[in-house]
């Protein structure tokens, strides 16, 4: 099998490819029977890896856009009620193409609506992630805490502990490859679930060797549920659950305190930030620099795209830097380099992979090409990729698979995607 060389990149220089894994970077010697692409001036990545996303929720963007986090979930569930497996399916593929096309290789997507209880609509988000190309780790989620038993999601989104023990265990046999696919238990809150779902679930995954995931102190009003419910903050709460480990990467994190950070330090436990969905919210300003020094591994999400209408990966970059500088109220709070690396070695870390987000020998050549032809009067091309105007990818591999050439994807027909889900996006609402 010869190498692909990519040839000429302004950073990091040359890179090889064999065998769909990286083999060499920088200044790469000619071979015979080398295949050499020219990317001269380009900027060479790593594919990036987002740790949180909704990809359903591409059928509800622009709604709710006044409201904080629980006046935005009580308005979208009853819709959210209305979907069908194929809904599921069509979002997703729309939304897994924008994110390749942002630069994301390999994407979590945590999906806890299961309408009328059919679990087919998580071997919707896998089939799609095949049909795209991308990676997914596909987090089974979950609620069983209805509004009459106290919950804030209506009784009639939730499902049954048993049922959804069971759908766990079938989506593993059925999806779990631990390469291109990679399934998370994940129930989805605190306020949406119970304590025997959590404490199950953790059960159920490390039976499996799998990671856990859920969402976690994201507002002050899931801060106040718990205190009321429990007696104690969310994060405790999850300790004492046995949820607290180097096995669980929680979503958003923005609330916690200089003890919190110490312990998720202490454990292992990561962060998927969300800059941009905490922004539209108005959820607060995650610790990022705090997490960071802390030694807590931090990964980048992009979060559904009803709350954060991008739906792109890239565009968090500069939004995680602006979000932790305004925060700390420090200009170098964070820096372009320490939002490149929650985007890849972060990420992947948050996912429990040492095999993608790096981009050096023996790592999977998941990587992204980026046009930089405006940016070259940017010194650093760091602080270009992240700083300059936004862009998407000129080219984009999987395991050494080109998956987007020349700014268009490869596999699939990208605006005939986008018409259909509009026309299922606008059923929702008829």
């Amino acid at each position: 099998m010869s190498r692909l060389v990519l040839r000429g990149a302004r950073y990091p220089g040359d890179v090889a490819i064999e065998g769909g894994r990286i083999v060499a970077v920088g200044d790469v010697a000619g071979q015979d029977g080398d295949e050499v692409r020219r990317v001269d001036g380009d900027l060479i990545t790593a594919g990036f890896v987002n740790t949180h996303h909704h990809l359903y929720q591409w059928m509800t963007r622009g709604r709710a856009v006044g409201c904080d986090l629980f006046g935005w979930l009580t308005t979208l569930y009853p819709v959210w009620a209305k979907l069908e497996v194929e809904d599921v399916h069509a979002a997703a593929r729309v939304g897994l193409a924008e994110l390749l096309l942002s630069g994301c290789t390999t994407a979590a997507d945590h999906h806890y609506l299961v309408p009328n209880g059919d679990d087919s609509v998580f071997d919707a988000t896998a089939e799609a992630a095949l049909e795209v190309g991308t990676r997914l780790h596909l987090a089974r989620g979950s609620m069983d805490l209805g509004a009459s038993d106290g919950g804030l999601p209506p009784d009639h989104v939730v499902e049954d502990l048993d049922a959804i023990l069971a759908s766990t265990e079938r989506v593993i046999n059925r999806w779990h490859d631990g390469e291109r696919i990679v399934v998370t238990v994940a129930p989805c809150s605190p306020f949406s679930v119970t304590p025997q779902l959590m404490t199950e679930s953790a059960a159920l995954a490390r039976r499996h060797g799998l990671r856990l995931h859920t969402h976690l102190a994201e507002t002050r009003e899931e801060e106040a549920d718990c205190l009321a419910r429990f007696g104690k903050r969310p994060l405790a709460v999850l300790d004492e659950l046995g949820w607290v480990a180097d096995d669980v990467w929680f979503a958003h994190g923005v609330h916690f305190d200089d003890a919190e950070v110490a312990r998720l330090a202490e454990t292992g436990a990561g962060v998927a930030h969300c800059p941009s969905s905490n922004a539209r919210l108005a959820s607060g300003f995650c610790r990022t620099p705090e997490l960071l020094a802390a030694g807590v591994p931090v990964g980048l999400g992009v979060d559904g795209v009803a709350s954060n209408e991008q739906g792109t990966l890239v565009t968090e970059l500069r939004q995680a830097l602006f979000s932790a500088r305004q925060g700390a109220q420090r200009p170098d709070a964070l820096m372009p380099a320490d939002t490149l690396a929650m985007a890849t070695t972060g990420g992947a870390a948050c996912l429990g992979r040492d095999d993608v987000g790096r981009l050096s020998p023996g790592a999977r050549a998941d990587l992204v090409v980026w046009p930089a032809d405006d940016l070259q009067d940017i010194p650093d091309p760091v602080d270009a990729l992240v700083l300059g105007p936004d862009r998407r990818a000129r080219h984009v591999y999987v395991e050494g698979e080109l998956v987007v050439e020349d700014g268009h994807l490869t596999g699939m027909d990208l605006d005939a995607a986008r018409t259909d889900l509009g026309r299922r996006s606008r059923r929702l609402w008829s």
